[in-house]
């Protein structure tokens, strides 16, 4: 049985620094509190380097849709099944709304207890806190 998240986080930043921060997915680590590295393998593929409570975890992925300014999406090709998918939306000419939504089978990813006691959501309510406080910083520049 698959399992998924979602949560929303507003930003003091235009989409497009929003976007610019995501857009490039090697930058992920600095925001995303389990992932210690991503490295492009081609244009679309990318391999990844989770650290879990307990566990590490690597998986190949690639970028299933990629609409500047929108959204992007990807799933997992090798190792931990997910797909997860990043969404963009402008409310005004200095604030955004990001929408992270990811589905994944809870035996691989976070294991049973992730999804049981939420940590999966508290850890991307965290992340996106720190998403949020980068992009904030990097609009007032």
């Amino acid at each position: 049985m698959a399992s998924s998240l979602l949560e929303t986080v507003d930003i003091k930043a235009p989409v497009a620094v929003s976007w610019d921060l995501w857009s490039d997915v090697t930058r992920w680590p600095k925001f995303l509190s389990h992932v210690k590295h991503v490295d492009r393998i081609d244009e679309r593929r990318f391999a990844w380097q989770l650290s879990l409570p307990g566990t590490d975890k690597s998986f190949v992925a690639e970028l299933t849709e990629v609409i500047p300014e929108d959204r992007i999406a990807w799933k997992t090709t090798e190792g931990v099944h997910h797909a997860g998918v990043v969404t963009f939306h402008r409310l005004s000419d200095t604030t955004s709304r990001v929408t992270l939504q990811i589905e994944y089978d809870p035996h691989g990813f976070v294991e049973h207890v992730g999804a049981l006691t939420n940590l999966d959501s508290a850890l991307a309510n965290y992340d996106l806190g720190e998403f949020q406080k980068l992009a904030e910083t990097a609009a007032a520049g």
